[in-house]
């Protein structure tokens, strides 16, 4: 993700933040700063908000671990102001698998409260209702009740919450995968429009997350209905075929000459008996804004180009090239080359099978 820094790696995840949650961390310090006008006061607010996203990391890390024993790879965790994003390679399928990796995040929260309550009472430590809700209440105390709102926030029962994952793993035990979703993604958009009609009445606030919620469900139901229709589809049907390949000796000028002149965005480098890299449309543009046009293709850093087998399941295909941000496949056969597959192919197999399914219907 564009303007994050590695912040550290923990138990082999990269821990990142965002550059916009400074910005958050900044404001709780003004926020404190502006109610008791003192520097100490303006660290305490900082102090309390970067806790609050070591909690939040804890969450991400109680998904990330609990897939991890199921073969899930979690790339890294990014911190943003609205949360934290565990960026997993997938979700697991099981029902069961899928249920414990989505109840995990919400219990570290809980395990997190039941500690701090254990550390009031053995501190003796003064709470009340003005511990709550003001900013000068314990620390401890607002911290225990933020992670029980974090815990049962999660669990709201729509996409993307953990509830939503925890509804559709409890649904696909009785039906498909692809129908489970769609079911928990039209609860999903019944409890947005509950927090929509709530935002009107009540905290407009509530709208905003009216709103998170509907496209939320949305995106989740479209991604899982795309990756049905793909279910039996390999990657031999979503190949190309008839496609140009640039040569590592070419110059950029050639590469341009065969955009402008074709359909084709992105290139395989290499011969028709060897692909060994790709050449994307937007690694053309840079290349011709920090090069000369007739730099040599194969003086750029460009990434190589992955081989899978015509047989390899579209579904597999699309997963892994989605977690490696790849845009490109070669394909094999019989050990020969026999095409290529890019994202752009993908989604008119989706569209195409997805028509036609509808014909049917």
């Amino acid at each position: 993700m564009k303007w994050s820094w590695k912040l550290a790696r923990i138990a082999g995840i990269d821990v990142n933040i965002h550059a916009t949650f400074l910005l958050l961390v900044l404001w709780f310090a003004w926020i404190y700063w502006a109610n008791f006008g003192t520097v100490f006061a303006a660290i305490q607010g900082a102090v309390y908000i970067i806790t609050l996203f070591g909690c939040v990391v804890l969450h991400e890390f109680g998904h990330a671990l609990t897939a991890r024993r199921f073969g899930v790879v979690t790339k890294h965790i990014t911190l943003l102001p609205i949360g934290g994003v565990a960026a997993m390679e997938k979700m697991p399928e099981k029902p069961f698998e899928e249920m414990l990796v989505a109840v995990a995040g919400p219990a570290v929260n809980l395990v997190i409260a039941l500690l701090l309550w254990v550390w009031i009472h053995l501190t003796n430590t003064q709470v009340s209702a003005e511990s709550l809700m003001g900013i000068d209440g314990s620390f401890a105390f607002r911290l225990m009740v933020v992670n029980i709102f974090l815990a049962l926030f999660n669990l709201i029962p729509a996409f993307p919450m953990d509830g939503g994952r925890i509804l559709r793993a409890a649904l696909a035990t009785r039906m498909t995968h692809a129908a489970a979703t769609a079911k928990a993604a039209t609860i999903g958009q019944g409890f947005a429009i509950l927090f929509g009609i709530l935002g009107v009445l009540y905290n407009p606030f509530l709208l905003l997350i009216a709103i998170f919620l509907w496209f939320g469900a949305t995106a989740e139901n479209q991604m899982e209905q795309n990756r049905d229709v793909l279910e039996h589809m390999t990657a031999e049907q979503a190949m190309l075929t008839e496609f140009r390949i640039v040569s590592p000796d070419d110059v950029l000028s050639h590469a341009v000459e065969h955009t402008i002149a074709g359909s084709q965005k992105d290139f395989p480098v290499g011969s028709r008996h060897l692909l060994t890299h790709v050449l994307t449309q937007n690694q053309l543009v840079q290349a011709l804004h920090d090069h000369d046009r007739s730099t040599r293709i194969h003086e750029l850093d460009l990434p190589i180009l992955t081989t899978v087998d015509a047989s390899t399941p579209i579904k597999n295909l699309l997963d892994n090239m989605q977690s490696q941000h790849c845009n490109m496949v070669a394909v094999e056969k019989n050990g020969e080359l026999a095409g290529i597959v890019n994202l752009e192919n993908i989604m008119e197999l989706i569209r195409f099978s997805q028509a036609m399914q509808a014909r049917r219907r």
